[in-house]
């Protein structure tokens, strides 16, 4: 992008938001922190931000508050959770509300700066593509469902979904190739070419928001299929 990404910091610990903040524009990022959640919410309101980063327990707004917000007015913007704890629930908990990557503290600002870079790569400013081999004809359309990637458009019965650009990706993914099983690792694959740090459980709470999103705009969510053992497919025309 011609300017700089801004990206918007949210956490508590003084000495961490200034060090995030520092190495953010070290890389050529507009990095703006913000100290509680509020605060934060305020911020991304009155600005345009590429990407927030928001740790999960903050005073006045915890982080899962802020990312409902953000989500209720922008479903498309990057989100990356910054937590201290280390349950598995808490992590599933963060996608299903519709995070994009989290980091467990303590982390590097290698890593973090790492992250940082491939979710602004894909964002839905950058090209979305099913895969970097895949020979698809755009826009998609099977079950009901039509993707359009160049416009960044997603309709199931003709009504307008909202969907971020991990969901995107794994519904296009699925309606690419009807009837056809689509294993947690392939999808994770999708949904996440450039850097793959997510495990395939997440692919779980992604196709469980797009289930809801599909029956929201009067669609058929049982269109995405759960194959046991296997992965997921999208129902094929007369299954």
């Amino acid at each position: 992008m011609d300017r700089k990404a801004r990206v918007l910091v949210a956490d508590d610990e003084p000495n961490l938001l200034e060090n995030l903040a520092y190495a953010l524009e070290a890389e050529g990022y507009e990095a703006e922190g913000r100290p509680d959640g509020e605060s934060a919410w305020e911020a991304f309101r009155s600005g345009r931000h590429d990407l927030v980063i928001l740790d999960v327990m903050m005073p006045r707004a915890d982080g899962a508050e802020v990312l409902r917000r953000i989500r209720s007015i922008d479903p498309e913007v990057p989100v990356m959770f910054l937590t201290s704890k280390d349950e598995e629930f808490d992590k599933v908990l963060g996608l299903e509300m519709g995070a994009d990557d989290y980091l467990t503290k303590p982390f590097s600002l290698r890593e973090l700066l790492a992250r940082v870079k491939a979710l602004l790569r894909r964002s839905r400013r950058a090209a979305i593509s099913v895969s970097a081999n895949a020979s698809v004809r755009f826009p998609l359309s099977a079950s009901g469902i039509e993707l359009d990637p160049d416009r960044f458009e997603a309709r199931a019965e003709g009504a307008s979904m909202r969907l971020t650009v991990t969901e995107f990706r794994v519904l296009a993914a699925l309606v690419s190739a009807p009837g056809v099983v689509k294993s947690r690792d392939a999808l994770v694959a999708a949904a996440y070419p450039e850097e793959t740090y997510l495990s395939d459980r997440a692919i779980d709470c992604h196709v469980k928001r797009l289930r809801r999103k599909i029956s929201d705009a009067g669609g058929d969510p049982g269109a995405v299929e759960t194959v046991y053992g296997l992965g997921y497919r999208l129902k094929a025309a007369g299954q």
